[in-house]
C-alpha cells in the first residue's frame, strides 16, 4: 500500500508512510498536544507498535504533523493522533493528513471512519458528520473507558461513510 509522497501546492510539504525513524518526531507532536489536554499521551512504545498505520507529514526534511488509523472492526477505522505543528497551522497539512487517511482507510476495506475532535469543524468542510459517540461502542468501551475523561468527555465524534 505504498503512495508517493503527496505535495501542497506551493509548498514543500509532502504526506508519507511513518518510518522507525519519525517516532521520536511523532511523539514529540503528541507530547506538546497531550499536555495542552487536546489529545490523550501515546507511549513511545505504542507508536513504534503502530508505525504502520501512522502518516507524517513532512517539510524540509522535518515532521510538521502527523495522525494515525486506529483499527476497531473491519468496518470501522478511527482517525487518532493526529496533529500539526503550531508554526504550520493554517497550511493545509491536517487536511492533507486527513485526506491520506481516508485513502488508507478505504484501501483496507473500512466502510466507516470517525474521529473524536475539539474541532468538528474542520472534519465537516471532509464530509464528516457530528454524531454521537455512543454510536462507537468498540471505541468507547475499548479505549475511552480507561481515558481520564471518560465520565466527563467534551470532545465531539464525526463519521464519515466511505
Amino acid at each position: 500500500m505504498k503512495q508517493a509522497p503527496e505535495t501542497l501546492p506551493g509548498a514543500t510539504t509532502a504526506v508519507r508512510e511513518a518510518r522507525r525513524e519519525d517516532v521520536g518526531a511523532i511523539s514529540g507532536l503528541l507530547v506538546e498536544y497531550a499536555r495542552m489536554g487536546n489529545i490523550l499521551p501515546r507511549p513511545k512504545a505504542d507508536i513504534v507498535r503502530n508505525i504502520d498505520l501512522f502518516r507524517v507529514a513532512e517539510t524540509d526534511t522535518r515532521v510538521t504533523g502527523c495522525g494515525a488509523l486506529e483499527i476497531f472492526t473491519p468496518e470501522l477505522a478511527e482517525i487518532r493522533s493526529l496533529v500539526v505543528a503550531k508554526d504550520h497551522k493554517g497550511t493545509g497539512t491536517g487536511r492533507l493528513l486527513v485526506e491520506h487517511l481516508v485513502r488508507d482507510a478505504r484501501a483496507r476495506g473500512h466502510r466507516r471512519l470517525m474521529a473524536l475532535t475539539y474541532v468538528p469543524a474542520f472534519f465537516h468542510r471532509m464530509g464528516f458528520e457530528t454524531v454521537s459517540r455512543h454510536d462507537f461502542p468498540e471505541k468507547v468501551w475499548g479505549i475511552c473507558v480507561t481515558c481520564y475523561k471518560f465520565h466527563r468527555c467534551d470532545e465531539v465524534a464525526v463519521l464519515k461513510y466511505l
